[in-house]
């Protein structure tokens, strides 16, 4: 998916959150990567293969 030179990581990769974001939904929380890698704010994830990355840390305040 990337055109960028040097290349995005892909979304295999485990640096993949480093790709170049191509759109950002600040009210709803979320950004896409050119390598097609769904973000979160929670840090959790949406690979495009449909797998789920959980959340690697966790809200302040929730569930305190």
């Amino acid at each position: 998916m990337c055109r960028h030179n040097p290349p995005c990581p892909t979304a295999e990769a485990p640096d993949r959150d480093a790709a170049k974001v191509t759109f950002h939904d600040g009210i709803l929380g979320w950004s896409r990567l050119c390598n097609g890698v769904v973000i979160f704010e929670d840090t959790g994830e949406l690979l495009p293969n449909g797998e789920i990355v959980p959340p690697r840390r966790t809200l302040a305040g929730v569930g305190s």
